[in-house]
């Protein structure tokens, strides 16, 4: 016996047939809901001047990540030009990746 399963998405707000799905996120909490195109369309007109204002963030990590104040203490260094300091200092480093926090100070203590 076979079987064929209909799922009709209906408006949420007002039960109107054909709905869509449409993910949006407000105060650090993401939401869907099912809406009609022209319900769509008013919920897109109701927030274009504030995403106009906006500014897009990329990525869907954790929230709670971007909030975090950054490491960082001062200005970027200039990790090539640590490199070839500690190069001619005798200092074994890496041409990628992390620059030890020993010769960075070292670097530091020398400029």
């Amino acid at each position: 016996m076979a079987k064929t399963t209909v799922t009709h998405i209906t408006d949420d707000l007002d039960g109107s047939k054909d709905a869509t799905e449409v993910a949006f996120s407000f105060d650090g909490v993401d939401y869907t809901i099912d809406l009609s195109k022209k319900n769509a369309a008013a919920m897109a007109k109701a927030l274009k001047p504030y995403l106009d204002a906006a500014t897009k963030v990329s990525g869907r990590g954790n929230r709670a990540r971007r909030t975090k104040p950054s490491r960082a203490t001062g200005p970027r260094k200039d990790l090539a030009a640590v490199r070839e300091w500690a190069r001619g200092q005798g200092l074994e480093v890496s041409d990628r990746g992390r620059v030890p926090a020993a010769v960075v100070e070292q670097y530091d203590a020398a400029h």
